[in-house]
């Protein structure tokens, strides 16, 4: 069976060599925000030929096509997910780095009311929530200035 974004490229017309397709998997596989470091890692362990420049060729060109989304989590790394299907935020654990998806109802409804009282129609959003967890010391390490 193949993975939503090699149906995806394949609609698209794109050539899907074989290093393409195993990024390709990869990135399908992923449970978290890989940057194109620990994409390469993991490309790597399967095809040892697959080269960084090709990895970044083939998120650039991924991307640029809308199948990947990137984000900036302020840790100074891009990192992708495959381009979701319905919309979703993210909450970013400080401590560890690790990326939580989450929608909330009340929270979408509350984006659309504010953009309406200011005479806008919301047409999109991106909420990045940044945390540490609430059990232990807050770290400055990793802390954002601001709100």
């Amino acid at each position: 069976m193949l993975a939503r974004i090699e149906k995806v490229c394949a609609e698209r017309g794109f050539r899907m060599t074989e290093q393409r397709r195993v990024i390709a998997d990869v990135l399908a596989k992923a449970h978290d925000h890989p940057d194109v470091d620990a994409l390469h890692r993991r490309a790597v362990a399967v095809d040892s030929r697959i080269s960084l420049a090709t990895v970044y060729r083939t998120v650039r060109t991924f991307e640029e096509a809308g199948i990947l989304t990137r984000h900036d989590f302020g840790d100074g790394r891009a990192r992708y997910e495959q381009a979701p299907r319905a919309h979703h935020d993210h909450l970013i654990d400080l401590s560890t780095g690790n990326v939580v998806e989450f929608r909330n109802e009340e929270i979408e409804e509350l984006q659309r009311r504010v953009a309406q009282q200011l005479g806008f129609k919301l047409v999109d959003h991106r909420l990045e929530l940044y945390a540490v967890p609430a059990d232990g010391p807050a770290s400055s390490r990793g802390k954002r200035g601001g709100n």
